[in-house]
Order: structure tokens, then C-alpha cells, then sequence
């Protein structure tokens, strides 16, 4: 849908299309035009689609890799990351004809549930969709602070889909209970608009930056 409607745009302004770009990669108007459309989606998406309570927002997640949301359950943190199945699975992968618009319906999270006083963390990685979520890997790993060679060579227990139905269902009744579930959707398809578009603003500064900085020759 974002890629018709930015083709659709740049049609209808042909011609205003090289001074618009010359403006674009002058320092001032770039960081202008990132305020304003930064602005503009933050308004239109996390200011009118907040995360589920007790769900909060990890502050700076936007401008750097990693959580976007915590919580805290009877002493544990929960945190998730999220992003895009295009992310995961490998381009050509799959060919279904959708445009790609489709990849940010089908999200990915990494949800860490911690205990305080412990070195490791059980990791769930998780299919989140408008409707449902669904359990793809669970995994007990360090935390980030004490990664080792040794570590990351643990073992990590049998492929998810190969457990007991029984032990399967306590899992996703385990993530429930700590609000791992579809009402997250809106807000986290929300997020990665808003992510995505301000990633690209960053790259078309740092571009128009290398642009117009002279030669040192």
C-alpha cells in the first residue's frame, strides 16, 4: 500500500521531482523534512495506537535496535522485539505474489522473560498475526551481559513442533498469562511503519550529507 501510494505521488509531481530532491539533500531541508514526516507518523500511529497495558514503550527503542516493549509480571521482565517476517526468512523464499506489503501482516517477535538474580533468560521466538500467535522456538539462553562462546553452543532442547501437545499448550498458556498475545498486533505493525520510515529519512541525510561534502583532493 506505502509503495503504491508513493509511486501514485511521484507521478503526480513529475515535475517538481529534481528541485524536490536537490532541497532533500541540503542538510537544513533534510533535517526539516525528518522532523515533519517523523512527526507526522508518530501522530497518525503510536500517539493513536498505544501498546496494550501493562505494556510499555522501552524509551529510545526507535533510534536503536532491540526491545521495543516491557512489562513487569510477579518479579519477572518481559520484553519484546519485533520485525518483519522479510527479516526472517530469506528473500525468494517464498513466492505467493504478494508485493511485499504482506511481509509487515506476518511479524516476528523475540519475547525474554528474565528473573532477577539469574543469568539466563527463556526466550520465546514467536509468529504474531491480527489474530492469533503461535510459538516457534523456545530456548533458555544467557543474557545479553554474559554471552560466551560456551554458552551459545548449550543445548537448547527439541524443536518446539516435536514436543508433547500437552507441554506445547502450557507454553503458549505460559506467554498468555504474561499478555504475549494478538492485541499486541496493532500497535507493533504501527511501530515498524513508523521504524521503517524513520530509518529511511536517517539514510536520505546521510546520503545527502555525503553528496555535498567536497572533495578532499
Amino acid at each position: 500500500m506505502w509503495r503504491r501510494t508513493l509511486l501514485s505521488s511521484s507521478i503526480a509531481t513529475e515535475g517538481r521531482c529534481f528541485p524536490m530532491v536537490r532541497r532533500l539533500f541540503s542538510s537544513a531541508s533534510s533535517a526539516a523534512v525528518n522532523s515533519l514526516i517523523l512527526r507526522s507518523l508518530k501522530e497518525h500511529y503510536l500517539e493513536k495506537v498505544n501498546p496494550p497495558p501493562p505494556y510499555t514503550i522501552i524509551k529510545g527503542a526507535l533510534d536503536r535496535d532491540g526491545p521495543a516493549l516491557r512489562r513487569e509480571y510477579k518479579g519477572e521482565e518481559i520484553t519484546i522485539s519485533v520485525m518483519r517476517l522479510a527479516n526472517i526468512i530469506p528473500e525468494g523464499a517464498e513466492d505467493d505474489g504478494d508485493d511485499g506489503d504482506e511481509a509487515i501482516n506476518q511479524l516476528f517477535l523475540h519475547v525474554d522473560v528474565s528473573k532477577p538474580g539469574r543469568e539466563d533468560s527463556l526466550h520465546f521466538l514467536c509468529g504474531l498475526y491480527p489474530d492469533a500467535v503461535g510459538i516457534h522456538s523456545v530456548s533458555l539462553r544467557p543474557k545479553a551481559a554474559s554471552l560466551s562462546l560456551a554458552s551459545l553452543n548449550k543445548y537448547q532442547g527439541r524443536v518446539f513442533q516435536e514436543l508433547d501437545e500437552k507441554l506445547r499448550d502450557a507454553f503458549h498458556s505460559y506467554i498468555e498469562e504474561r499478555g504475549v498475545n494478538e492485541s499486541l498486533f496493532r500497535f507493533l505493525q504501527a511501530w515498524l511503519y513508523v521504524k521503517d520510515h524513520r530509518n529511511l529519512m536517517r539514510w536520505f541525510k546521510s546520503v545527502g550529507t555525503f553528496i555535498n561534502e567536497e572533495s578532499k583532493s
